[in-house]
């Protein structure tokens, strides 16, 4: 019987574990995302939905809080932002102020709290901004996230009088400085881009439901 099978067969039998295995590695989507994303992926989609409605951008806001502390509930930055959503102690008092019923009893540390926080001051930015799309919305408001407010209406001020459209931020008012310094004006233009185009993507292609721009 040994002697019956033929060489292709052979190989075949060789080749099936090996195919098998491969089947079984994640993809690159879920090889990027880190393990600790999915035990708050339940809180996040109920806390976007609340805020945002049944179509919320969940992927997008993953996208976030992945580029803010890679899903670290402890993560602290060099300049003193704490938590899931990275927010500065200033920031999460006035937070406090202006949610008082969700947000009232401030715990950065909290991930519930923490993924309440980006999410309620993503909307609430949102609610501030015109675009031309929602992908270009999101873009403004991650912005404004990382960088305030009121830097991306000096912006837009600016790229409106150069001649640039001030509701479309891609090509158009990410151009455009008026008056960060390189290092912050760097930093600011990298982090719409990374959640946006490299985060996001990986969070939709993993079942984490719609983005703004994907």
């Amino acid at each position: 019987m040994r002697a019956s099978i033929s060489i292709p067969s052979f190989i075949w039998l060789l080749l099936v574990p090996l195919v098998l295995l491969a089947c079984s590695v994640p993809g690159p989507a879920y090889a990027e995302i880190p393990d600790a994303a999915q035990q708050y992926r339940r809180d996040l989609t109920r806390i976007a939905q609340a805020e945002w409605g049944l179509d919320a951008p969940v992927a997008t806001f993953a996208a976030q809080v992945h580029q803010e502390s890679r899903w670290r509930f402890n993560a602290v930055s060099p300049v003193g932002a704490q938590g899931l959503g990275q927010v500065m102690p200033t920031t999460a008092t006035w937070l406090a102020g202006l949610f008082p019923d969700t947000l009232g009893s401030i715990e950065p540390y909290n991930p519930a709290w923490s993924l309440m926080a980006l999410v309620s001051y993503d909307r609430w930015l949102a609610d501030r901004i015109k675009a031309r799309t929602p992908c270009q919305q999101g873009a403004m408001f991650l912005s404004s996230y990382n960088g305030g407010l009121g830097w991306l209406i000096r912006d837009r001020k600016l790229a409106s009088a150069k001649g640039a459209d001030p509701l479309t931020w891609f090509g158009s008012v990410e151009r455009h400085n008026a008056g960060r310094s390189p290092a912050a004006f760097k930093e600011n233009r990298g982090y719409p881009r990374a959640i946006l185009q490299r985060w996001e993507p990986l969070y939709v292609a993993a079942g984490w439901g719609e983005g703004l721009c994907s």
